[in-house]
């Protein structure tokens, strides 16, 4: 699409250039994941945990200090995906861990 093509946004009610409101959506979909402490969560991260957690479903205990390796973020604000040795699937809160 070129600027000269104009889409009406149902969010705002109005017209405008196809390219802003592409890069409106682009913007609004990045979601910005905080730590415990604050500091920026991204694709990739090492993080520790920060607190005992009982894993529900793998009776089993994280606890306060593992390190949970290249997370990824799920598009929730307050969630992220991790990989632990032996729990599949595991999901976790952004406000339990911190960045290594």
């Amino acid at each position: 699409m070129s600027d000269e093509d104009y889409v009406f946004d149902e969010e705002t009610g109005e017209w405008m250039p196809a390219s802003e409101l592409e890069a409106r959506r682009v913007q609004s979909s990045q979601v910005e994941v905080r730590d415990a402490v604050g500091n920026i969560l991204a694709d990739g991260d090492q993080v520790t945990l920060i607190k005992d957690l009982e894993v529900k479903g793998a009776g089993q205990t994280l606890r306060r200090g593992t390190l949970i390796k290249s997370i990824r973020l799920t598009g929730d604000p307050q969630e992220i995906d991790c990989k632990y040795e032996g729990i599949k699937g595991l999901v976790l809160r952004a406000e339990f861990v911190r960045k290594r």
